[in-house]
């Protein structure tokens, strides 16, 4: 792997270790309970049967209690999200991602034709357009880093990180530490994130 884009990903992991803000302990069994309204779409264990919805099931704790915290804020846009953020204490988003967090997560498949493609952008980048392998943040296995709060993507839905790369590409998603992911969204091809977004899927 480059050098370069070691380099790059270290220095991105530093300047999120220090934005991260200090947050509730959340209460799992609490969660259960109020995570009730999110089942319809996520599932009520957190595996979604839409590809375009996120799985929530494994997710770490703290990166789903910043997510809610960000659609309330106004911080993520999303019109299904926002209204359902709204009402949300800090300990109802701790509770919630606690539960989710306790899941376990359904295992996902690669498209065969896009998987060592895919590979190849996980672990190494494209050092000609300066995209950097998603593993250096999101580990060797896609299960992200905690301490950071990058998340785990290892068997989330193809389609909806595709979304989610071209909702940083294009601007319309901004919650990202220090501009990380837009700027490497930014220097993705279509074709790259359905590759790299298919590989993640079948990681387990």
């Amino acid at each position: 792997m480059n050098n370069r884009f070691v380099f790059a990903a270290l220095f991105s992991f530093s300047t999120a270790l220090i934005a991260l803000p200090a947050s509730a302990a959340g209460d799992a069994a609490a969660g259960q309970a109020k995570a009730a309204a999110c089942a319809s779409c996520h599932g009520a264990d957190g595996n979604s049967a839409n590809p375009d919805w996120p799985k929530l099931a494994g997710q770490h704790d703290k990166y789903l209690a910043k997510q809610l915290a960000d659609f309330k804020a106004g911080n993520r846009k999303n019109a299904m999200m926002a209204p359902m953020a709204a009402g949300l204490s800090e300990q109802d988003m701790a509770d919630i991602a606690a539960f989710f967090s306790s899941q376990t997560l359904s295992g996902g498949k690669a498209d065969p034709k896009l998987v060592d493609a895919g590979e190849k952008l996980y672990r190494g980048g494209n050092a000609t357009t300066g995209v950097a392998a998603c593993m250096a943040c999101h580990g060797p296995s896609g299960m992200g880093n905690p301490q950071a709060n990058f998340p785990r993507l290892s068997g989330q839905h193809a389609a909806y990180t595709v979304l989610q790369l071209k909702a940083f590409r294009s601007g319309e998603r901004a919650n990202d530490a220090g501009k990380m992911m837009q700027n490497i969204a930014a220097r993705m091809t279509d074709a790259e994130m359905q590759q790299v977004a298919s590989y993640i899927e079948g990681l387990h």
